[in-house]
């Protein structure tokens, strides 16, 4: 009977190894994911600000091209 019970223990708590190693491995790739969601994130952000610059600058290349136009039509209606 104490055999018995000794056995069942072994069995309980090696199972219980078993579940702590998986749960531990879980973690690590859990932190793994956030680490690259992060990474992810960051350059995602990143892109977004040098679009932004660039729209900046593709409206102020507009502006200045219209201008440019103006200043000609108004130099061919002088000739």
């Amino acid at each position: 009977m104490d055999n018995e019970i000794l056995d069942l223990l072994k069995t309980i708590n090696n199972k219980l190894d078993e579940h702590t190693q998986i749960l531990r491995s879980l973690e690590h790739a859990s932190e793994i994911h956030k680490a690259e969601i992060d990474k992810v994130n960051y350059t995602a952000a990143k892109i977004e600000g040098e679009v932004k610059g660039i729209r900046e600058d593709l409206t102020t290349v507009e502006m200045i091209t219209s201008k440019n136009w103006n200043d000609i039509s108004k130099l061919k209606a002088v000739k």
